[in-house]
């Protein structure tokens, strides 16, 4: 199982979220920090609202989209 941290972005539809991941790496020439981001539809039991900080965790697709779920709110 894959556990991210992610951002929620968007949380208008009923038990569904659009989270936001990110991810930084430094390149190796130019030793400059790239920061790449990822949207992902998840399945929002816990209530998660915009702009909350939470875990998600790879699932079994709920949907076409939604193969991840929130497990915990990391911070309001």
């Amino acid at each position: 199982m894959k556990i991210v941290t992610a951002t929620v972005i968007s949380a208008k539809q009923i038990n569904s979220a659009v989270v936001l991941v990110e991810s930084s790496w430094k390149h190796p020439v130019y030793q400059k920090k790239i920061i790449r981001s990822k949207k992902y539809l998840v399945h929002n039991s816990v209530g998660a609202k915009e702009g909350d900080l939470v875990e998600i965790t790879s699932s079994r697709p709920l949907s076409a989209r939604k193969h991840f779920t929130i497990t915990k709110i990391i911070k309001k």
